[in-house]
């Protein structure tokens, strides 16, 4: 088998040989996966377990944006901006084949505005030194319309370009977890964590899991447990110390999907300032044009959060102040949210997500559990750096460098490109999936028309993401990996039965599964397909 190739059968067989781990992380979003590969790729033993799918709560529902972050320049966060711009650069160095670089203008509307993003987007380019994406530059106002043909004219000035980058969020993921397999990482979807173990003198020595496939649970041990939940952080340190306060103040960002009719331009538009003061970006993908994001403060945690009515009338709001098509929520073909992990000290008065930094923060428990709160997918590199530094310290285990910051990702080192870019974001594993098709030819056939979208989401992918990528739900399929929830949530139950066929051949499974599965994935499309709410 292949070096890289996600095999859950042999995942398993492997667990049950190990008697102890050097490290065990907890959670499989973008910290959790980093950090499994700084652990993995520096010669430590390390098992990663995900209760749910890769990346299947936050990591999967950013903007798609590698960015610095430009309002948190304009908040004064230097420093932040600064490592998330080198971060930025290593990781279009790193993964290709997923991260690219995208032009980004700023409409001006009043010259004084105009000279203070100038300033700002000019620090911005200056931070990024070696590393800079591209040289920010003034656009006529013709230019912009030129870009931007569904723009307002009225009061328009001019604009700024400036550039930033742009990926697959879930598909890195899936690409961080392979490249740590490769580096003799085990990872385990599907699998929670339960209770946490503990020796003499109350510090931390694995932790009782439960696959939940089978619901046969297991006690597995480590030197050193990391705590990369996100958004649910504060329920595994309440294993550890029921009475520990609450560190976690979720925000809930909003997006929605439209056709790319509504905004034609391959540039993505940038409106720094909303009604409440919000960064609202317009950015093209995968054929689509995705707006948001928005930034409210929820009471609790959810693993499936819903856009509220007032993030959806805000985002229309503000589209429409700017482009002449209006839009309606009936033009909406996918809404979906997801929660940042704001680190929320007790002595913090702010009320204002805002407020809150985006830095990542490491707290280390009496018991010796690690856990990392807060940060951005772009710099998980750096945060898992830190985070193994930490687990060398705590856990005594022998010193050894990172080497993440030079490391490609899996998929990025292939020589074999094709001149269809859909077919890129496979990385080498293209060339397989398409000796799959070669054998059997009717796996190619889409299963989406080619009159109803540029991009294809064949049967031979569908069986490819099951042997090799671990998927084990429809959802897992359709949100994930094809990423056609996130796109268009009609389109995603219209292939539904066809996709929970191929699952539940290639899984083994009876027509039971197979209808469950539909019916759980109708259910939970639902409430991504807004015009039917």
């Amino acid at each position: 088998m292949m070096k890289g190739f996600l095999n859950r059968d042999r995942f398993l067989n492997i667990l049950k040989n190990v008697n102890i781990w050097d490290v065990i992380i907890i959670g499989g979003g973008a910290t959790g996966l980093g950090i499994a590969l700084d652990s993995s790729s520096r010669g430590y033993k390390t098992l990663l377990l995900e209760q749910s799918d890769f990346s299947k709560a936050t990591s999967s529902r950013s903007t798609k944006l590698v960015h610095g972050g430009i309002r948190y320049l304009a908040k004064g966060d230097i420093k932040l901006v600064y490592e998330a711009l080198r971060e930025r650069g290593f990781l279009l160095q790193n993964a290709p084949h997923l991260v690219k670089k995208q032009k980004f203008i700023i409409p001006v509307f009043n010259w004084k505005t105009a000279i203070m993003y100038w300033t700002g987007l000019k620090l911005y380019e200056w931070l990024s030194g070696s590393l800079s994406f591209g040289k920010s530059r003034f656009l006529s106002k013709n230019e912009i319309i030129k870009n931007f043909p569904e723009i307002k004219s009225k009061e328009l000035k001019g604009g700024i370009l400036y550039y930033d980058g742009q990926f697959d969020d879930a598909r890195l993921a899936i690409n961080l977890a392979q490249t740590c397999v490769k580096k003799g990482g085990i990872l385990l979807n599907y699998f929670q964590v339960k209770s946490l173990l503990k020796k003499v003198g109350n510090k931390i020595s694995g932790v009782v899991a439960c696959d939940l496939e089978t619901q046969k649970k297991y006690s597995i041990y480590s030197k050193i447990v990391i705590n990369a939940t996100g958004v649910f952080s504060d329920s595994i340190s309440k294993m550890d110390e029921s009475a520990r306060p609450i560190l976690i103040k979720p925000s809930q960002g909003t997006h929605i999907v439209l056709d790319k009719s509504f905004f034609s331009s391959s540039n993505a538009i940038v409106i720094p300032k909303t009604s409440d003061g919000r960064v609202l970006f317009c950015v093209p993908w995968y054929d689509h044009v995705l707006v948001g994001t928005t930034d409210t403060f929820l009471e609790k945690s959810v693993i499936e959060p819903k856009p509220l009515e007032e993030e959806i009338d805000f985002i229309l709001e503000t589209f429409n102040k700017y482009f002449v098509l209006h839009t309606k929520k009936s033009d909406i073909l996918s809404a979906f949210s997801g929660l940042r992990p704001l680190f929320f000290p007790n002595n913090s008065c702010s009320t204002r997500t805002k407020d809150i930094s985006r830095s990542h923060k490491l707290m280390i428990s009496s018991s010796g559990l690690i856990s990392i709160i807060g940060g951005k997918w772009t710099t998980y590199r750096k945060m898992a750096e830190d985070t193994v530094n930490k687990a060398i310290e705590i856990g005594n285990l022998n010193k050894l460098p990172s080497v993440t910051k030079n490391l490609k990702i899996y998929g990025s080192c292939s020589l074999y490109r094709s001149r269809n870019h859909y077919w890129n974001k496979y990385g080498e594993d293209e060339y397989h999936i398409k000796k799959l098709i070669e054998k059997n030819p009717l796996l190619g056939i889409p299963l989406i028309s080619k009159d109803s979208s540029s991009y294809y989401y064949t049967e031979a992918e569908v069986i490819w993401m099951v042997r090799y990528e671990m998927a084990r739900t429809i959802e897992d399929v359709l949100a994930r990996r094809f990423r056609l929830l996130f796109l268009n949530a009609k389109k995603a139950i219209d292939i539904a039965p066809r996709v929970a066929a191929l699952m539940a051949k290639e899984l083994s499974k009876d027509k039971k599964w197979e209808k469950s599965q539909v019916s759980d994935f109708k259910k939970l499309a639902m409430r991504y397909y807004y015009p039917a709410v």
